[in-house]
């Protein structure tokens, strides 16, 4: 059981399945059952095995002429899942030795679902709970509730909690140990979550508002040191939501913001500091995930090199490695791949010729609408940084170069212009993982890249972002430590 979190999801990294409990008894669940109205040919159980793995495990079953399927899998221990048929999913809560019957309509997973069998209590009661809480959004966390002020938000989150405990407390009579911790933590982690992200979520959707004031103990549940270093909860997803965001609300009490060169250097090293027992590898490895997306190339692999001292039995450092080979190259201080082409003036033009110049830019062609209406706004941002140590470099994949030439000469296009032939499969666009125009880059005076996804030339924030830039690429070098 998990509550949405539609609005959530912007304040909130992708959050994972929860991994199975270390060091439990491997066995295996066997699943049969039938589906009334197919609607797709196959079943599956899809099982996160790693929670820093995007990976999931699936396990397939086909629907026989009568609509009925067998599959077993294995699980190390007891098992957060998912059922999935098609488009639709269910919860599951699978531990070694269950033999479930399972039957359902295919239009209707969520709704339909009925279990029987070793193990068919807990996923009655998982299915119970989730028509009752999940799929009510009179116990969401949506923009109504949102709105309100502190003391309206606290008395929602209070009945919430006491309704759950409440259908928990009448409903698990005879459930497994592990089960009942599972749906304990489900409950006190969401209020936990929920509570401890209220007023960065407050802020962002009530624009019309300063950011809230919260009373000076509105926090205090944070002090309870059970709720953050809790091994009985470690399956728990909400669980683990909550401390990526208790690590980063650490992190922004003592002064930081997102936008701080060292932001995540400071998110890992209080994970380290205030967690401990199996969740503190996978926090620590997810503020890493995050670095290796957002933050500088240089402390990632710092980060990275010194996890290897948490992750002693080398669970996950093989993974995160993987995952960091795969962003380095467009990570905060990676090099910018260097280009040579024909600027519309005729000379032949370089990337490392603007050494020590910020360079914004931009990938566009005359055929695309959008990037044609951001063309006066180009040439707003050029006359606001005219005279500034910036150069607003173009770089149209067009097939024409006539029309290209015509266009740029014709409207006094600003900034320098050039052009490549084979559209997102020359080899520039193909360097920059160019997918569609227009895409824009900043780079950083040293030539690496400084933000990936910057504020598009039409935004408003643009103006503020660039002045924010100049030099950042040595304020990000300052915060590194000594001999990296």
């Amino acid at each position: 059981m998990a509550h949405r979190s539609t609005f959530a999801t912007a304040l909130l990294w992708a959050g994972f399945l929860a991994a199975p409990l270390l060091s439990r008894a491997q066995g295996t669940v066997v699943l049969t059952g039938k589906v009334s109205g197919r609607t797709s040919d196959t079943v599956a159980v899809s099982v996160r095995e790693n929670p820093l793995d995007v990976k999931e495990q699936i396990t397939y079953a086909r629907l026989d002429d009568k609509g009925e399927f067998r599959l077993a899998l294995t699980v190390n221990g007891p098992t957060r899942a998912d059922l999935v048929y098609g488009d639709d999913v269910a919860d599951l809560f699978l531990e070694p030795g269950n033999q479930l019957d399972v039957r359902f309509k295919g239009s209707d997973l969520a709704s339909s679902v009925r279990y029987k069998g070793r193990g068919a209590e807990a996923n009655t009661f998982l299915s119970e709970m989730d028509e009752k809480f999940v799929e009510n959004d009179g116990f969401q966390v949506l923009p109504d509730n949102i709105m309100l002020y502190e003391p309206g938000f606290i008395s929602f989150l209070d009945y919430r909690r006491k309704e759950e405990q409440k259908f928990m407390e009448n409903g698990m009579e005879g459930m497994s140990p592990a089960f009942k911790e599972y749906v304990k933590a489900e409950i006190a982690y969401s209020y936990a979550n929920d509570r401890l992200t209220f007023q960065d979520l407050r802020e962002q959707v009530v624009a019309t508002e300063s950011r809230l004031k919260m009373s000076p103990t509105y926090y205090d549940f944070l002090n309870d040191k059970a709720l953050i270093n809790n091994p009985a909860a470690v399956q728990s997803e909400q669980y683990q939501e909550f401390l990526l965001n208790y690590i980063h609300y650490l992190a922004t009490s003592s002064g930081k913001q997102r936008t701080d060169p060292d932001f995540y250097q400071v998110c890992y090293d209080m994970a380290k500091k205030q967690l401990d027992g199996p969740v503190k590898p996978i926090i620590m490895g997810r503020v890493l995930k995050e670095s290796f997306r957002f933050g500088h190339i240089k402390q990632s692999v710092a980060m990275l090199e010194d996890y290897r001292s948490v992750d002693a039995k080398n669970q996950y450092y093989p993974l995160l490695r993987q995952d960091f080979d795969t962003h380095k190259a467009f990570a905060i201080g990676a090099p910018a791949p260097d280009f040579h082409l024909v600027s519309a003036k005729g000379d032949t033009v370089s990337l490392k010729q603007f050494a020590g110049k910020l360079v914004y830019l931009n990938f566009w062609r005359t055929t695309s609408g959008l990037a044609l209406r951001d063309l006066p706004y180009a040439a707003e941002l050029a006359k606001k940084f005219e005279g500034k140590n910036i150069v607003f470099l173009n770089v149209a994949l067009d097939e024409n170069e006539g029309a290209w030439k015509q266009l740029v000469v014709s409207k006094k296009l600003p900034g320098v212009h050039v052009r490549t032939s084979g559209g997102l499969r020359s080899a520039i666009a193909r360097a920059y993982a160019v997918q569609d125009v227009p895409s824009y880059f900043l780079l950083a005076e040293d030539g690496t890249f400084l933000n990936t996804k910057p504020k598009r030339l039409s935004s408003r924030a643009a103006v503020d972002e660039i002045k924010e830039s100049f030099g950042k690429a040595n304020t990000y070098s300052s915060t590194l430590p000594a001999g990296k």
